[in-house]
């Protein structure tokens, strides 16, 4: 039997994620928005490109049913609005705070067993809602930002000395945002870490490049934000949890005492199974590498500590 994925949110990053899902042939796929007749156009749109993408992925799409979701191995939840002008950041946390729990008890009611891949921003703190609405285990509650900054990171290295970004593979900690921790002495082209490469301030260059990548894209864009980039990061956790593969990548994951951290989604390496964050993966950091993590976990912090504010 084909596994099964829903991708919640029919947006950009949604849409495209249930393209990938589909055309890798990874499972079947629903797609569910509350905006009437959107993800149903969309899944069909994708539907007619399979006879040339050659798959044979199902494909739906619908308006608030969640019953459409039964039994999903894998949802990836991309539901949220982006922050507007004059909105503050407690109205955007409060706003997205209510549209995660809402959605994630929905999941939970109709999908008991699946693995939740949480996209929505801000990342970190939405994995808390969702952890604490669905009532799952840890180890099925999962946010995507390691991957994505990580792919920027690899991206920019390969730019940087022209090679394939094959070679390249890069390691970045902590929360998703400016706080993040990448870690060159972990960061490789072809096994040689990118130290012995670069200069300290060419790597320098490229590590607040990737701090910045999402800001860089969104200020190119004028309107809207980057897509392409996290679908592929959302869908290559989905892929290794669907196919089992035991793949080690940076997920935000609930941690409790691992790197000293407790009870907060940090983004760390995990490796993902079929039963999803199988094993958070601790390596020894410097003192600097490990204030950087304690910093960015802090800020993490506060956002959990607003949010438990604004629920009053």
């Amino acid at each position: 039997m084909r596994k099964k994925a829903t991708v919640v949110g029919a947006g950009n990053v949604g849409a495209t994620a249930a393209m990938r899902l589909a055309e890798k042939e990874l499972a079947d796929v629903v797609l569910i928005d509350i905006i009437e007749g959107v993800p149903a156009g969309k899944a069909l749109d994708l539907a007619e490109a399979a006879p040339i993408e050659q798959h044979d992925s199902k494909l739906t799409g619908v308006t608030g049913d969640y019953s459409a979701a039964k039994d999903s191995d894998v949802v990836i939840i991309t539901a949220g609005i982006p922050r507007k002008p004059g909105m503050s950041r407690d109205d955007l946390l409060n706003t997205n705070m209510g549209i995660m729990e809402s959605v994630t008890r929905e999941i939970a009611a109709v999908a008991p067993e699946a693995k939740l891949i949480i996209v929505s921003n801000p990342l970190d703190a939405m994995c808390h809602v969702a952890y604490e609405a669905s009532g799952f285990p840890k180890n099925r509650v999962l946010g995507m930002a390691g991957v994505l900054d990580s792919a920027r990171f690899r991206a920019f290295i390969a730019m940087e000395l022209n090679v394939s970004v094959e070679n390249t593979h890069a390691f970045v900690l902590g929360g998703h945002g400016d706080t993040m921790v990448p870690l060159p002495r972990f960061s490789t082209v072809a096994g040689i870490p990118i130290t012995e490469l670069m200069s300290k301030d060419r790597i320098e260059a490229l590590v607040d490049r990737t701090r910045k990548g999402g800001a860089e894209i969104v200020g190119l864009l004028k309107t809207g934000s980057a897509f392409y980039a996290p679908s592929s990061g959302a869908v290559e956790m989905a892929e290794a949890i669907l196919k089992d593969k035991k793949k080690i990548l940076p997920c935000a994951a609930l941690l409790q005492g691992e790197y000293g951290i407790n009870d907060l989604f940090i983004g760390v390496p995990v490796k993902l199974g079929a039963e999803g964050a199988e094993e958070v993966i601790e390596i020894k950091l410097t003192e600097e590498e490990k204030k950087g993590l304690d910093y960015s976990a802090d800020a993490v912090r506060k956002l959990v500590e607003d949010m438990k504010r604004l629920k009053g």
